[in-house]
């Protein structure tokens, strides 16, 4: 399903990279991995993306495994089509269920647990997530700024528009207005507590901050405090998008005052209730707080999280609360930051301790200031790939024969763009 311009990518690389052909290698593989294993053209025109090993569409990671085509949208059809087709589909999803972060190509009711909440034939997953709902977003809006093409934004996205505008001002008074709840059944939480939320499915109690409340992390671990920080600052920036969608697109006067006055809120409850004064690494911000004094400090592979604030858009790699936060996440102060004989590196709660993310590496060195790091990120990555020529979710740090995840397309394609923007941009 190689478009031309992704032709011509693969071309070029093979040209820049001849003398390095390992990288050449994992790059080529990387690149192609999601329009050659994840994407679908329906009959209908959508286009649908599935996450790798998983057979059901995350709103995230669909987003995420097409971003680094987007580059070369403006001048290829095929590839304009396949994109535009994905965020048709999204859109639709939005509108099935806005708290559902993941959906099956047909309403056949496929999912691997039933959990305590509403369901309906679509929903292969209902862990509401806010990042789910920044994700298709930022795609149309990078899609719109590389492409040009203004085909996208039809009456369906602009109803799901509203429809995540609403969502996250219900959820900024989640106890007193949202009808969310989710339980996994113990059977099938293998004893773990990030599958489920505590109190009976609503969470541990919050305070109002302004910020727009979460029950799980882009990880799709639980939140243990309800406020998660990068999902916030990515909703700030979408929030932003939105406004220009409605000022400029649709010239919905309502549209972009609900956007306009939630993005103020949140970005006003960050700046009040994000904001950690660490011994060590001074002012930085946590990756979740409850509103009433309580934070979680760490930092998670899967992205938002705070290493990836500059990257989403919602600050600079220079600013000095982005730098104290990075010294933090990338030291052992930050429990999922693990270190062994092959690497150093961010892993997650999601996968065995000790095991680093090729994500996480990715992210690293696409939000590092020296290229000399980014650098140092593709050698590590191509040196912990187990000799398949592809990324992973984790591998341990001592071994990263041992991994999770053989087919995962979204660590495929943040290395490939990673590698694009160092080595062939």
């Amino acid at each position: 399903m190689l478009t031309p311009s992704l032709k011509q990518v693969l071309a070029d690389a093979e040209i820049k990279l001849s003398g390095k052909p390992k990288l050449l290698e994992n790059f080529k593989n990387c690149f192609v991995s999601t329009i050659e294993t994840t994407v679908k053209r329906l009959p209908d025109g959508d286009t649908f993306v599935i996450t790798g090993d998983i057979p059901a569409m995350w709103l995230r990671d669909s987003s995420a495994q097409v971003k680094h085509y987007l580059p070369f949208t403006k001048d290829d059809p095929e590839l304009q089509a396949i994109i535009e087709g994905l965020i048709a589909r999204q859109a639709k999803c939005i509108l099935i269920d806005p708290y559902a972060n993941a959906f099956n190509e047909s309403p056949n009711n496929n999912r691997v647990h039933y959990d305590r909440t509403i369901l309906n034939a679509m929903i292969w997953e209902r862990k509401y997530e806010v990042d789910s709902l920044c994700y298709p977003v930022w795609l149309a809006y990078l899609y719109y700024k590389a492409s040009g093409s203004k085909r996208i934004f039809t009456d369906t996205f602009k109803a799901a528009l509203h429809t995540i505008l609403d969502t996250f001002i219900t959820e900024q008074r989640h106890f007193e207005k949202s009808p969310y709840t989710f339980i996994r059944e113990e059977r099938y939480t293998g004893g773990r507590d990030t599958e489920t939320l505590q109190n009976e499915g609503r969470g541990l109690p919050v305070n109002y901050t302004g910020m727009t409340w979460s029950g799980f992390r882009p990880s799709d671990d639980a939140c243990t405090f309800g406020y998660l920080i990068p999902s916030n600052m990515f909703a700030v920036v979408i929030l932003g998008y939105i406004m220009e969608f409605a000022e400029q697109i649709y010239g919905d006067e309502y549209m972009y005052e609900k956007a306009r006055k939630l993005r103020h809120e949140i970005n006003y409850g960050i700046k009040a209730y994000a904001i950690y004064r660490h011994p060590t690494f001074g002012s930085m911000y946590a990756y979740e707080t409850d509103g009433f004094g309580n934070y979680t400090l760490m930092d998670d592979a899967n992205v938002p999280s705070l290493l990836s604030i500059p990257y989403l858009g919602y600050t600079t790699a220079d600013d000095k609360l982005y730098k104290n936060t990075r010294a933090f996440v990338l030291s052992k102060e930050n429990p999922y930051f693990y270190e062994g004989t092959a690497a150093k590196g961010i892993g997650s709660p999601h996968t065995p301790e000790g095991y680093i993310w090729h994500i996480a590496l990715s992210m690293q060195g696409l939000t590092a200031t020296d290229k000399a790091e980014s650098r140092e990120m593709i050698d590590l990555i191509l040196a912990t790939d187990a000799g398949k020529g592809v990324c992973h979710e984790g591998f341990d740090a001592n071994d990263p024969a041992r991994f999770t995840r053989e087919w995962f397309a979204w660590a495929n394609s943040l290395f490939a763009e990673l590698v694009y923007e160092t080595c062939l941009k």
